[in-house]
């Protein structure tokens, strides 16, 4: 595996990508394929074809093979907390042949715990992924670039610091993310969490692009492309963004200054069929831990607005909750 494939957690050049929608597959029942991948619990990883013949030989479509492959390894393979701390040594090598000798040698030790612990960082999860695909006559590549999230990544020049996978289905090129669908890692204890997250399968690359930067920009799939500026200074997303597949978020910026007594309001729109019964916004003041809360409207154009004045001077952390589960952040700056 080459170096520029071991951008941790936080290439091959094909003549047709074909920007898709995860709503290609909306009639798609997925439940077959995720019940084949339960069959296989903790399963070897020392015969790659083995198991990827396992887990693909009783789907028909080339989208319930690939389902069946990413299910198992967000549900076997746990996020390796403390290789990723381990990782972050190499930021004190600033010499291009140390951080190279720092990759070969940080790669085994991340090869060697996936096959013996099934523990692993994002650049394990991508290529494991992508060697299954392969096997089962899928292809698959590794993309390497920015992955934000509240603690990387929010506004200054950005770090690559994420790996991913694209994968090719009838044609088309999709976006997913096995280490981001596979849990979490607790704030409190530091432990991986294990939950899988469907948001990230074969996601709208125009969501996805809002917390996955890639180093190589075609890769995004998009005609429109974010500028890195753009992306790094854009609001906080997370999953729940993705499961109510929100098109259109106002304001743009991740920072919003405005004045005490003037009113702020925050849009969005979904393209989700499933129902936003409960839109809330809810924040805390950095500076004076003030709690305050706000419900929602629509307005005659369908845009679901959430109003607030703050009354307060001084910074504020405001989150955006959908049906009671956070969405997307940003921060205000009250004068």
């Amino acid at each position: 595996m080459r170096a520029s494939a071991l951008l941790v957690c936080v290439f091959l050049f094909f003549l047709l990508r074909v920007s898709a929608q995860v709503t290609d597959f909306r009639q798609v029942d997925f439940r077959k394929a995720d019940s084949v991948a339960q069959r296989y619990p903790n399963h070897s990883l020392r015969d790659l074809k083995r198991l990827a013949g396992k887990l693909t030989m009783p789907l028909p479509t080339e989208e319930e093979k690939f389902r069946a492959i990413y299910t198992w390894v967000c549900n076997n393979i746990e996020y390796d907390y403390a290789l990723y701390v381990k990782n972050k040594q190499k930021e004190k090598y600033s010499n291009r042949e140390e951080l190279k000798a720092w990759n070969k040698k940080f790669s085994a030790l991340v090869f060697k715990n996936l096959l013996n612990k099934q523990r692993t960082v994002c650049s394990g999860y991508a290529y494991l992924v992508r060697e299954l695909a392969s096997h089962a006559g899928l292809t698959c590549v590794i993309i390497d670039g920015y992955g934000r999230t509240s603690q990387a990544n929010l506004r200054g020049s950005g770090k690559a610091n994420h790996s991913w996978n694209a994968i090719q289905l009838n044609g088309k090129w999709y976006l997913c993310d096995a280490t981001w669908s596979s849990g979490a890692i607790a704030t409190g204890s530091l432990r991986f969490i294990k939950k899988f997250d469907a948001s990230y399968f074969l996601a709208d690359p125009a969501l996805f692009v809002r917390n996955h930067y890639p180093s190589d920009s075609s890769w995004m799939l998009l005609q429109h492309k974010p500028t890195l500026k753009e992306f790094l200074n854009g609001p906080l997303i997370y999953s729940s963004a993705f499961k109510y597949k929100i098109n259109t978020l106002l304001p743009e910026t991740f920072d919003i200054t405005t004045d005490r007594g003037k009113p702020v309001s925050f849009q969005f729109a979904s393209n989700s069929g499933e129902a936003i019964e409960h839109a809330e916004l809810y924040g805390m003041g950095i500076a004076n831990s003030t709690a305050f809360y706000s419900p929602f409207y629509r307005d005659s154009t369908g845009l679901y607005c959430i109003d607030h004045t703050f009354s307060t001077k001084g910074t504020h952390l405001v989150h955006v909750l959908l049906n009671h589960s956070y969405a997307f952040t940003y921060t205000v700056k009250v004068r």
